[in-house]
Order: C-alpha cells, then sequence, then structure tokens
C-alpha cells in the first residue's frame, strides 16, 4: 500500500524529465539492492521548496548512498550540503558515487550515529532534510532544531511508511513495524503542534512535512 494511489503516482513520475546518467545508475542500483532512497515524486516537491527557500547551508540525515545529497545539490549551485550516515557499507558506497559526481566539492559526508551527533554537532543550517531512523523522529527534530535560524525549514520524510499509517488493524504488522507506525504517527500529531514551527504536511511521496521555524 502506498501513500498517494500508485496510478497518481505514476502519472506524475512519468512527467518528471530524466535524470543524468549517474543518478539514474543510483535510482537502479537502490532499486536492486533494495535501499531505500527518496521516492521520485517526493524528491521533486523537496527539490521545488528548497529552491524556492534558496538555502546556503543544508543538513541531511540519513544519507544511505548519496542520492538525496547530490540532488539538492544540483538543484542548489549555491547551496553546501552536510549529510550524515551511520551505517559503514552505506558510507562507503555515497563516498564512491558522490566522487564521481559533479557537485562533491559541496558535499560533505560525515560517518557517525545522527542520534548520538544531535546534541554535539555545531553550526547553522538553514535547512535540515531528516530522513534518517523514523522512530527517532522527535529526537531530531529536537536535536537539531537548535541549528536552524528564524525563517529557516526542518522537512522531514516518509510520514506515511509506504500507507501503513492508515491501517486501522496494527496486528496485521510484526511488534517492531507496530512501535514504528506508532511512533511516526505520534510525531506526526506532535509536530503540528510545535507553536514554534509552522507546519505543512505534504501528501507526495511517501509524505513531506515541512516546519518552518518561526520563533526560538
Amino acid at each position: 500500500m502506498n501513500g498517494v494511489p500508485e496510478d497518481y503516482t505514476a502519472y506524475v513520475e512519468n512527467m518528471i524529465p530524466t535524470r543524468d546518467p549517474l543518478l539514474s545508475e543510483m535510482e537502479a542500483y537502490a532499486a536492486e539492492h533494495h535501499i531505500p532512497i527518496i521516492e521520485l515524486t517526493g524528491s521533486e516537491v523537496l527539490l521545488s521548496l528548497l529552491s524556492l527557500q534558496r538555502p546556503k547551508r543544508i543538513l541531511e540525515l540519513g544519507t544511505a548512498i548519496g542520492y538525496s545529497a547530490i540532488r539538492m545539490a544540483k538543484a542548489l549551485p549555491d547551496a553546501h550540503i552536510t549529510t550524515v550516515e551511520r551505517n559503514p557499507k552505506r558510507f562507503a558506497e555515497a563516498k564512491e558515487f558522490i566522487s564521481r559526481s559533479d557537485v562533491a566539492d559541496r558535499i560533505d559526508i560525515i560517518f557517525g550515529d545522527a542520534v548520538e551527533l544531535a546534541e554535539t554537532l555545531e553550526g547553522e543550517f538553514d535547512a535540515v532534510f531528516v530522513d534518517a531512523a523514523k522512530g527517532q523522529y522527535k529526537k531530531f527534530f529536537n536535536g537539531y532544531g537548535r541549528l536552524v535560524p528564524i525563517g529557516g525549514v526542518l522537512y522531514t520524510d516518509n510520514l506515511f511508511l509506504h500507507g501503513d499509517v492508515l491501517e486501522e488493524d496494527p496486528k496485521v504488522f510484526d511488534r517492531r513495524r507496530r512501535r514504528l507506525v506508532r511512533l511516526v504517527k505520534e510525531f506526526t500529531v506532535w509536530v503540528m503542534e510545535q507553536d514554534r514551527y509552522s507546519t505543512t504536511i505534504f501528501p507526495l511521496g511517501d509524505g513531506l512535512a515541512v516546519s518552518r521555524k518561526i520563533k526560538d
């Protein structure tokens, strides 16, 4: 089950221009090896919003193979991306793919656990893209929100969990999945209630929350 009807998603995806050879290779690699990368429609929404915001410094939590970092760098030629990945294999794959791109000089990849780095990473970021461990979203939001100035934006992906948040009977999931669904649904309610942010959820891709910081 998908967060958006499959025929709608396919309709939109068919209109999206083909990516360059490296990105197309990464999409095929991710599909072949079952590596989760941002859905195509969701990435187009994210890139459109970032193009409107025009951030200079972007922090990404969850590099995977570097697909979204490269796409953001290509869409925003004046932006610098810092991205965090904790999986050694994914980190190595991301380094290889990023090194082959024409935007490698504007992407820094950090090996580490985003949960642990939340209290120690320093600097200011105009935008934070959260695409790491879904059960830790509230920790990420609280931990990294301190690095975002007023007017900055946190983008949080996968709020639909491929439609699982719509399932009325949680017994259809195993215990781990039930917990994850519960945590993401709780985060979604929580983030909409935060008065320091103005949040909108876009029902495209796998569900993207856009939270603009309006006060400290």
